[in-house]
Parts: structure tokens; sequence; C-alpha cells
């Protein structure tokens, strides 16, 4: 089982950036505890960060090209901001149909009204959010398991 991990815009700046909010572990933290999580569990792992939109549309049209080297079985996507306003990401995920989960750090609902609105969570296996850098290991877990049961 091959298994993405998206990074959404800021997210490379885990660690320095609101740590109040988003806590102290930097994306590369996550992604090393992500990595042996997936080792365990005996999936490969592979995550990627961008700020620009369409990199992230490119890299999910990549994970469904089921005969490339960067082809997924599911995703675990932190869309950040992305996630309240990209059409396109939803589009690209929808076209790709790979099954994934939709993470965040903080508990949306309890932020600011424009983050409640998802433009992915209606079509996500599931919605983590509120666990900080737990978040991704509940969205790995939870998406390896559905994948399992599915198979």
């Amino acid at each position: 089982m091959r298994l993405l991990v998206l990074h959404g815009p800021n997210l490379n700046l885990l660690g320095q950036r609101e740590p109040g909010l988003y806590g102290c572990s930097t994306l590369a933290a996550i992604d090393a505890s992500l990595a042996r999580q997936a080792e365990g569990l005996g999936v490969e792992l592979e995550s990627f960060q961008s700020n620009h939109e369409g990199a992230l549309v490119d890299r999910i049209q990549q994970a469904g090209d089921r005969s490339g080297q960067g082809a997924a079985d599911g995703i675990v996507i932190n869309a950040a901001a992305y996630t309240h306003t990209s059409v396109a990401i939803r589009d690209a995920l929808l076209a790709v149909a790979i099954p994934y989960v939709e993470v965040h750090l903080s508990n949306v609902h309890a932020r600011e009204t424009f983050r409640h609105r998802s433009l992915l969570a209606d079509r996500a296996v599931g919605v983590i959010g509120g666990f900080g850098a737990t978040s991704y290991r509940l969205a790995l877990d939870g998406l390896v398991s559905h994948l399992r049961e599915v198979r």
C-alpha cells in the first residue's frame, strides 16, 4: 500500500509559526514521525509540501496515475488555507478518485468563521483536527484502516 501526505501553504513554517495555535513540532519532525508510523503499519509513505496550489494539484494528479512512480492508494491532506478556497484541489481529488482524509492541526471550528467551511470534507473518508501533530497520526491510522477494510 502506497500513501501520500500532502501539506499545503505555510506548513513549512511549523515550529516557528504561531506555536500557540499550531504547536512546536516542525514539518520535518511530523514527516519523520509519520514515516516511522508507516513503517510499523507496513505501508509506503511519501510526504509533499507546497505553498503553491498548482503544485498540489499536479501532485494529486500524479498520485492518480496508476502506472506512474508517484501513484498512491490513499492521501492524507492538510490543504491548510486552501481547504476553504480551492475548487482546483477539490476537483483534482475527485478526478483521481483516491480515498483521502482531511487533517488539521487546529480545531478549525473554534477559529474564524471562514475556516468552518471545507471544500474537501464532504467527499473525504474522514476529517481529523484539533490535536496538533497527533492529528496526522490519527489520520494515517484511519486511512490505513479504511483501505484495509475496502480491499
